[in-house]
């Protein structure tokens, strides 16, 4: 069965030895994702709302390439920042992009470099 790779240009190319998502059976898994314009690389907004949206686009970008939506998302794990200050403001962001049933989550206080927050999803393609 092995590995199938995603790649896509709508979505911040990798800065590491990583994928943008993998392809494994029946799930996509995504790397996690911040909020870096495609085209720059350069962190777009300055609050968790602003990133968070451009987090999401980023993540749909890869779902897309794999002819997938946010509705195909089964987990989800967040790292923010500021854990306690900015949960209530990413997290209805976040609810924007899903119906019920929610995907499952964990999210969690981290060290971040110079972004507020990361996301990363992993999805499920059999219909």
């Amino acid at each position: 069965m092995g590995k199938q790779e995603i790649r896509t240009d709508g979505c911040v190319p990798p800065v590491g030895a990583y994928s943008q998502g993998l392809v494994v059976g029946d799930f996509v898994y995504t790397s996690g994702m911040g909020p870096l314009d495609p085209v720059t690389s350069e962190v777009v907004g300055d609050d968790v709302a602003t990133q968070t949206r451009q987090t999401l686009k980023n993540l749909a970008a890869i779902l897309d390439a794999h002819g997938l939506t946010f509705d195909d998302v089964v987990k989800s794990t967040v790292h923010l920042q500021h854990l306690k200050r900015d949960f209530a403001a990413y997290n209805e962001v976040y609810k924007e992009h899903f119906k019920e049933p929610f995907p499952v989550r964990t999210t969690v206080g981290s060290e971040l470099m110079n972004i507020l927050v990361e996301i990363d999803f992993v999805a499920y393609k059999g219909r």
